[in-house]
């Protein structure tokens, strides 16, 4: 179109340059022979003739000024032209390119993905999975897996489930009755019926549900964690039909974390006394790798309500940590001081826990009750992380407390028979013979109790083999223990006394690997004798004799008869241990045989476990893997001769061998 105008253009102004060289009235051929008179007029023709071709030239000029300026746009039209086609050329060039990088990108993200795919993913207790990202591009955090998003948005919160799906089973030598989770307190005397039959149980109950929520507020950082399975049982939970257990709450707190490194948590959580991987922070907790859910006998842990407030420093290098928890105290041991009379009624001389009240939101149908907490537990804890491996130091108190009635225990065995406690701090009535229990003189009783521990896992070999071991000592401190030992035992007239002893802890992990998980673990839970004197007595007795005739003198003797019993309190050497080897017949329809006589106070108990985890898939689509553990058990229980001192003692022993098999998949 442009060509064609200019062409048009040109055509133009020549026809006008052919049109200015001819005058315009001029003849075809000149007059000849012009006459005289005209000479003038003739003269003024030529002088007329000379300005017009003047006019003319000056046209001309013009008009070929105009058609070197044609001739020059011409020219920039053409170089118009060649540049759009060399633009045209560049955008195909560019598709070309354009096309070529969108094979490249996809090729890159088919490989990213299978870097994924190879890369481990490290996570606290075999829960959650952290998927690590591919080093490159630093905007690849913030953008979406191929999948979608890893967290979701809500109001300016991120919201993060997880969690996994489990199938598992346990096998174990001698039958526990339980299910995935070991009572390792438990375990089966010789004695037991159930020691005489192994047990096979399927579980899908460690399944776990998880929910992070994270969020800035100012400069802090703010989370809350719920996280729950389906290891509770309700009072009509069965194995029969439908499996009916209930969802139960492992933990849900929140936590605020500021840039000066000091941080606040609230709710319920693992205790501070846990180990930690690194410094002191929630979800970083160094749990066994374990299928049990109880995890390993000599394993430091409580799930319950704590306040916490720690403080890094030096780089996170030094973290200070101090928390209040929620306590429960547990009782063991015998021999306390109880009397029934001739109609069955049965008093005790002092009490630590209740029962729960079904309105008041607790179970009343858990037999231990409730403790009437005086004071929460205390703990303190310093963690270091000088860049070679993690130690720890800590310490708890604990504060105990029973209401004792003094003069709840007397024994009347006729109306001129009395027995009653001897060396009550209370008078219990104008006399001796007192025989109605009563309250009169109660008072409570509060004891101290607390332990210390430490802890270190180091590095062997980056990255590959990790070796620790923990150790906690203390009075009152058994169910700190995953086997839960008792924390105090009672004197015979109902005041406490904390159990010492202790626990520990040495765990061997490699991960030869990304796939690869192996470990081995040995631990042992002790408690100490706290034994005593046990029921001290009198007895009282009247006698009148009568003369054989009328008027023949009374006589009036009184007999003082002192009795005692030597169990008391926990471990007590006199401790009837004699039927703890010995099978009795059911006493119960259905119901298997709890054996003979047995106190059978626990010494000490000990596991080693060994086990691996291998995770076939690991990627932006989550995790599945599959693990086996083997355990070894052996419980002591203190000796004791049935209150026959010449008797040689009794020490019952239980071993038991236990399998677990599972097969998990973990949400990305």
């Amino acid at each position: 179109m442009k060509k064609l105008a200019a062409l048009t253009l040109s055509l133009f102004l020549s026809s006008g340059i052919a049109f200015a060289d001819s005058p315009k009235d001029a003849d075809a051929q000149p007059a000849k022979n012009t006459p005289p008179g005209k000479a003038k007029e003739a003269a003024k023709t030529d002088k007329s003739d000379s300005a017009i071709a003047a006019e003319i030239e000056e046209l001309r000029q013009t008009l070929q000024s105009q058609q070197e300026q044609l001739q020059w746009l011409k020219e920039e039209l053409h170089k118009r032209d060649r540049q759009i086609d060399e633009a045209r050329e560049a955008a195909a060039a560019a598709n070309s390119r354009a096309a070529e990088a969108n094979v490249k990108a996809s090729e890159a993200v088919t490989t990213s993905s299978a870097a994924r795919t190879a890369t481990e993913t490290i996570t606290s207790n075999a829960s959650t999975p952290i998927i690590a990202q591919q080093a490159g591009d630093p905007k690849e955090k913030s953008k979406p897996s191929e999948d979608g998003p890893a967290s979701i948005k809500f109001k300016g919160i991120s919201l993060t489930p997880g969690g996994f799906i489990a199938a598992e089973t346990i096998f174990r030598t001698h039958a526990n009755s339980a299910d995935i989770n070991t009572p390792f307190t438990g375990i089966p005397f010789n004695g037991n019926s159930l020691s005489r039959v192994s047990e096979f149980n399927f579980t899908a109950r460690q399944s776990r549900a998880t929910l992070l929520a994270e969020t800035t507020i100012g400069s802090a950082k703010v989370n809350g964690y719920y996280e729950a399975d389906f290891l509770g049982a309700g009072t009509t939970s069965n194995n029969r039909q439908s499996n009916s257990y209930v969802f139960r709450q492992r933990q849900l707190f929140a936590s605020v974390m500021f840039s000066s490194g000091l941080s606040v948590t609230g709710g319920q959580m693992w205790s501070l006394a846990t180990e930690n991987k690194k410094g002191i922070q929630n979800r970083q907790e160094a749990l066994p790798m374990q299928i049990d859910p109880q995890y390993i006998v000599g394993f430091t842990w409580q799930r319950a309500y704590g306040f916490r407030v720690t403080q890094s420093l030096f780089d996170n290098k030094l973290t200070l940590g101090v928390a209040v928890e929620g306590p429960q105290t547990t009782i063991g041991g015998r021999g306390f001081s109880t009397y029934t009379n001739a109609t069955a009624v049965t008093s005790q001389n002092f009490f630590i826990n209740a029962p729960g009240a079904g309105g008041g939101l607790y179970n009343a149908f858990d037999a231990t009750g409730y403790t009437t907490n005086k004071a929460p537990d205390l703990i303190a804890k310093v963690a270091v992380d000088p860049g070679w491996g993690h130690y720890e130091v800590f310490g708890i108190v604990s504060t105990f407390r029973a209401r004792v009635y003094p003069c709840a225990v007397v024994s009347p065995t006729a109306s001129t028979a009395t027995t009653i406690l001897v060396g009550n701090p209370i008078t219990c009535g104008a006399n001796p013979a007192a025989t109605t229990p009563s309250a009169a003189g109660a008072f409570n009783d509060s004891r101290l109790g607390g332990g210390v521990g430490g802890s270190f896992t180091v590095p062997v070999i980056a990255k590959k083999l990790d070796f620790g071991l923990k150790a906690v000592i203390g009075d009152g401190i058994g169910r700190f223990g995953s086997a839960q030992l008792a924390d105090v035992t009672a004197r015979p007239f109902g005041t406490l006394a904390p159990i010492r002893g202790g626990h520990g802890l040495a765990k061997l992990e490699y991960h030869p690997n990304a796939k690869l998980d192996l470990y081995a673990y040995f631990g042992d839970e002790y408690a100490a004798r706290a034994a005593y004197v046990g029921y001290s007595s009198v007895k009282l007795t009247t006698n009148t004799l009568t003369g054989a005739g009328p008027g023949s003198p009374v006589t009036t003797t009184t007999t003082v008869t002192t009795s005692t019993s030597g169990i008391g309190g926990y471990g007590s050497p006199f401790a009837n241990n004699s039927g703890c080897n010995s099978e009795v017949a059911p006493t119960t329809q259905l119901l298997p045989g709890t054996g003979g006589t047995c106190a059978g106070d626990i010494r000490n108990i000990y596991e080693g476990s060994v086990g691996f985890w291998h995770k076939f898939y690991s990627g932006p689509k989550g995790r599945v893997q599959w693990g086996l553990q083997y355990a070894y058990f052996s419980k002591s229980g203190w000796s004791g001769n049935n209150n026959v001192p010449t008797a040689f003692g009794i020490s019952p022993k239980a071993v038991d061998n236990m399998v677990w098999t599972s097969f998990r998949y973990y949400l990305p």
